[in-house]
């Protein structure tokens, strides 16, 4: 747990005593009195009519460190601060929906957003100004202005936290469409095209810096390419691909994804990472590996996967949330190279290590740092260098591993424990992808355990979803993404492993969505359940950005559960959800990704295939190394298959393969290979 070291036990603290956030524990010796959001900080508003000044960030956050340094732990800031508002600290990781109200309040002020996220409330809690990261003397003339106005101003303020309010309420409300829910395969064209045109062709990803890895974009381009054979989704998705893995974005010793480049050649990291990005991208590369076979993507699975495992897997098989981008109060101390250090732990296998990882060249960072990325794959270099290249790849495995061994004797980044289930359905499904892809039964393993374990401790008597797992102690009622992202990754685990111990639970999830996070008025769900905290404002997540929004997941899980259950009324929702955003995906295709994956699903065929009977499982498994994202896979070896697709589809003495689609197949064969005849015709 990331808390401050010196002479802590002497220290005053604030009211975050008490906390398990890492994020607000790195608070608790500020001489601000912070207190966790809740009824108490409100109450002490209300009862001294002061403004509420909430501040949320996340651990991993290195301008939000900045922000402490300078301001928060500035004895005449916090003066002001104490003297003038409630000052509230939030973990946007644990609270998205704070996170949400207020980050939506500032982007509409400022037209712009990030953390730190420094917001200024009525003690009712309704926005009026905020903004992110300020330097300590802005920061503190900031706070003398807000507190003026505050005093001799409050109508004016009251009215502006009445606009920005009912913006922000307005801002994802998106009211049902009056026509049938219709679309084409032109419009999945459009929607390529759209895309396209913000990717970078020479660099990969998005055009610009910084570049993040975007994994929805990537998934659509791969998805898109499946269905229509459209060469430049696949080169665009490549070039994307091979450029994250060679790059300093990459850690080339220890696996594993930063949080992004800050510049626009992937070279130069934001250094934290997060559990959401590297689970993303496992399923990405693995996806990626399937459709190409290429060996640098199955090199990046199984090397983030060891990432995971040696630094953010819990005692208990679940999956911690972050590490932090500094060290040593220091972004990337932990990562970086001096010429040196490399000469004098790899010795005369040190030119050539250099030479590879652009050590002095382009790998140049700052202050004599180098970070490691290549420009060639192992067999290219060796091939130019006139050496043999297994040789080559046997020296340079051992000379990352002894740099990777002294590398972890250095003061590591903080980690930041909390054990989010969302974040760990996205790995849960990573785990699945990978071993659809590699066939490892130790992925699968891990991905069941952790399921299993959620299963078991996170879901309710009453059926709704924590959020938050400190061993096997459930906290905080789970969000609309928390729900998504569970179902969506059992639905995978179903399919690799054929285990309706898996898929029955998403159905029960789903169904306690339905009832408790719609809303009158909107296709939509809210992203809070109508048994949580109510806020200023309800919170619609629409946007898919690094990770899809809840919205277009849930609309994706019942679009494919309601084929697998054969429940039409359960499409129809999905269908007049992706209807209903539809407009915007035209406008903005970058921003709706994951909408474009089930835009596709709908404008082209999606079939349940239907794999029963004694060897089930090894067809099941041959078909699950495929890339199919137009069909979901579901298998049974017993006779006693409770759901409808398995219905009269059983012989014993056959195992069949059924291609459906709500409840209408074509006639059973006995290979994969007819299998996949039948899903390409």
């Amino acid at each position: 747990m990331s808390l401050k070291s010196k002479n802590d036990l002497e220290k005053k603290t604030n009211h975050l005593k008490g906390q398990t956030s890492p994020y607000l524990l790195q608070h608790l010796y500020n001489p601000v009195d912070w207190h966790p959001w809740g009824e108490e900080a409100l109450q002490k508003a209300r009862g001294e009519n002061k403004p509420l000044l909430i501040s949320i960030g996340y651990s991993a956050c290195h301008w939000c460190h900045v922000m402490e340094r300078e301001s928060f732990e500035n004895q005449d800031v916090a003066r002001l601060m104490n003297r003038h508002f409630v000052c509230v600290k939030v973990d946007r990781e644990e609270r998205p929906d704070i996170d949400h109200l207020y980050m939506d309040a500032v982007q509409l002020v400022s037209g712009q957003g990030g953390w730190p996220l420094n917001c200024f409330a009525l003690p009712d809690g309704r926005p009026f100004w905020g903004g992110t990261y300020f330097p300590a003397d802005q920061w503190k003339n900031i706070l003398l202005r807000v507190a003026e106005l505050y005093e001799n101003q409050y109508a004016d303020l009251e009215e502006q936290a009445g606009r920005l309010t009912g913006g922000v309420a307005s801002n994802g409300l998106i009211p049902p469409a009056e026509e049938a829910p219709l679309f084409s395969q032109s419009d999945g064209q459009q929607l390529f095209e759209s895309m396209m045109e913000g990717m970078d062709a020479l660099e990969g990803g998005t055009r610009g810096a910084p570049k993040f890895p975007l994994p929805g974009i990537h998934m659509f381009l791969l998805h898109y390419y499946a269905l229509t054979g459209e060469p430049e989704a696949l080169l665009q998705a490549r070039k994307s691909l091979d450029k994250m893995a060679m790059g300093g974005i990459f850690d080339q010793l220890g696996g594993g994804f930063a949080r992004y480049a800050t510049d626009d050649q992937w070279r130069v990291p934001h250094f934290e990472k997060m559990l959401y990005d590297n689970a993303q991208l496992i399923s990405l590369y693995a996806g990626a590996y399937q459709v190409c076979r290429d060996p640098l993507y199955r090199e990046v699975v199984y090397e983030t996967l060891g990432f995971v495992q040696r630094e953010l897997t819990a005692s208990n098989g679940l999956f911690f949330s972050a590490l932090d981008a500094d060290s040593e109060g220091v972004e990337g101390k932990y990562y970086v190279w001096t010429d040196k250090e490399v000469d004098e732990i790899l010795g005369e296998t040190a030119p050539l290590f250099k030479k590879y990882y652009q050590v002095g060249a382009k790998g140049y960072w700052e202050s004599g740092l180098n970070i490691l990325m290549r420009t060639q794959r192992p067999e290219a270099f060796a091939s130019e260098q006139g050496i043999d290249p297994d040789a080559f790849q046997k020296t340079l495995s051992q000379s990352r591993k002894k740099l990777l061994n002294l590398r972890e004797q250095r003061i590591r980044p903080a980690l930041d424990d909390k054990v989010l289930v969302s974040w760990n359905a996205l790995m849960i499904q990573a785990l699945s992808d990978a071993y659809a892809a590699f066939g490892e039964q130790t992925f699968l393993d891990r991905a069941m355990h952790a399921a299993r374990f959620i299963l078991a401790n996170a879901v309710g008597a009453d059926g709704r979803l924590f959020r938050k797992l400190d061993g096997k102690q459930a906290s905080i009622d789970g969000f609309l993404d928390d729900y998504a992202l569970m179902i969506q990754s059992l639905i995978r685990l179903f399919e690799v492993s054929m285990l309706e111990a898996f898929i029955l639970p998403a159905r029960a999830l789903t169904e306690y969505v339905l009832e408790h996070f719609s809303a009158s008025g909107t296709s939509l769900f809210c992203f809070s359940s109508d048994g949580g905290e109510s806020l200023a404002a309800p919170a619609y997540e629409i946007h898919d950005n690094v990770i899809p929004a809840s919205n277009s997941v849930m609309a994706t899980n019942l679009f494919v559960l309601a084929n697998l259950f054969e429940k039409p009324e359960w499409a129809r929702r999905g269908s007049e959800m992706l209807r209903d955003i539809r407009p915007r995906l035209d406008r903005f295709g970058g921003s709706f990704s994951n909408w474009g994956r089930l835009l596709l699903n709908h404008a082209w065929p999606f079939h349940v295939v239907v794999v029963s009977g004694p060897g089930a499982e090894e067809k099941t498994t041959e078909l699950n190394g495929h890339f199919l994202p137009a069909a979901l896979i579901a298998g049974t070896a017993s006779p006693a298959g409770s759901l409808p697709v398995f219905e009269k589809r059983f012989d014993p003495a056959h195992t069949l393969i059924h291609v459906c689609s709500m409840g209408q197949c074509k006639l059973p064969v006995e290979s994969v290979g007819q299998a996949l005849g039948q899903l390409e015709g």
